[in-house]
């Protein structure tokens, strides 16, 4: 079975827009790799969380940001299809410096 991604998020604190963006990025990147994609509103004010299949991936929290979009192309490519190339946004690409 592919793997499930979810965004929750903060809807008191507008972040709507941003997790659909991320939605549609994770989901541009990934077709065919996963089998939904689900945007949660939270519960909990200051909320946004990054998650497969149950699994954080990125907490806002106890990160103290939000995450770039590359970033979490990475993060969620090392989790469900560690092979799969990105291009651009691929750090592997550069050496890692």
């Amino acid at each position: 079975m592919k793997p499930v991604i979810n965004i929750e998020y903060c809807p008191q604190c507008g972040w709507m827009l941003r997790a659909a963006y991320m939605a549609q990025e994770l989901l541009t990147t990934f077709t065919g790799d996963v089998y939904a994609l689900s945007l949660q509103p939270s519960m909990t004010a200051g909320t946004y969380i990054v998650s497969v299949d149950g699994e954080v991936l990125f907490d806002r929290r106890l990160e103290g940001r939000f995450p770039e979009v590359k970033e979490l192309k990475q993060l969620v490519r090392d989790r469900i299809n560690p092979n799969k190339p990105l291009g651009h946004s691929d750090r592997r690409a550069g050496l890692d410096g």
